[in-house]
């Protein structure tokens, strides 16, 4: 009997810590705790909820840069045609053309080199695909190529106005350069000849400019041959600069164009260094030449 007492007050005794335990596990949250903290913003980091309530604009510009227009501009190669297109002009009135004259040059720059920039984008969008290179909306599946084709067909039907408007011998000189460059687009590029295209694209910038006058019936004089190979040197050096940044994937595509080889010897770094230095000398050589002899005979 003794025993069994014993037993009870020890089981007794061992009710007690569990029953604490129990107390312990179903005992309120403190109420010094916060439990409505929104899911969404972290709760370490101090952050408010302020950019919840901004999600309308963020979903705003994101609609906007996904636009088709954006998306167009965004594949046309802006900086090039800018580029191309305000060293024309320049050029234009470098030459004593007046600035009307000078801007529709400008203008006829910038949509002929819209042109090769979309052409170069659908033209290379499975390239583009696989290496992931950035801002290439048509590879990205952004741009639709019909999209793509549309517009360059209406900058087409634009440029061929805009380049005779200044003559019609002008204006088939700049035709004809563009024509070189969708040419160069899927034919040379990948080879030792690549720098072929680029200047003889750039090359036909001399007679455009030099021919060019007011209206259709308007007629120049032919360019001094020195122009023309500066021009010419100037779409190589522009050739190099800009195949600088796809050495690596033209590299693993099995390309062999003239830059790649050269960038191989001397690494990407020292290229741009060369290649700086030469574009800059040619234009160089363009500004002193023009206060010479001149763009036209």
């Amino acid at each position: 009997m003794a025993k069994l007492q014993r037993r009870k007050r020890r089981d007794q005794a061992g009710d007690e810590p569990a029953a604490a335990v129990a107390d312990t596990l179903v005992e309120p949250a403190p109420t010094d705790v916060c439990t409505d903290v929104p899911t969404d913003v972290p709760t370490d980091t101090g952050a408010d909820p302020g950019p919840v309530r901004r999600t309308p604009g963020r979903r705003l510009r994101l609609s906007l840069s996904e636009a088709t227009p954006v998306l167009l501009a965004q594949a046309a190669h802006p900086r090039q045609a800018l580029f191309t297109g305000f060293g024309l002009g320049v050029a234009a009135l470098a030459s004593d053309r007046p600035l009307r004259e000078a801007a529709v040059v400008a203008a006829t720059g910038l949509v002929g080199q819209a042109i090769l920039g979309w052409h170069n984008d659908i033209v290379d969008r499975d390239t583009d695909a696989r290496h992931q290179t950035p801002r290439k909306p048509v590879a990205e599946g952004r741009l639709d190529v019909g999209t793509a084709w549309y517009a360059v067909v209406l900058a087409v039907l634009l440029v061929i106005p805009l380049s005779i408007s200044t003559g019609v011998t002008a204006g088939t000189w700049f035709l004809g350069s563009l024509a070189v460059g969708l040419l160069g687009n899927v034919a040379l590029r990948r080879g030792r000849f690549s720098w072929l295209s680029w200047a003889g694209q750039y090359a036909l910038f001399v007679p455009y400019l030099s021919y060019g006058g007011w209206g259709g019936g308007a007629e120049g004089s032919p360019p001094e041959v020195a122009m023309v190979v500066l021009f010419a040197l100037l779409g190589v050096g522009v050739h190099f600069l800009r195949a600088i940044w796809g050495l690596v994937a033209d590299d693993a595509d099995g390309w062999t164009y003239l830059p790649l080889k050269l960038g191989r010897k001397l690494g990407a770094t020292r290229l741009l260094v060369v290649s700086a230095t030469f574009t800059g000398l040619v234009l160089a050589g363009i500004a002193v030449a023009g206060a010479t002899v001149g763009l036209r005979q």
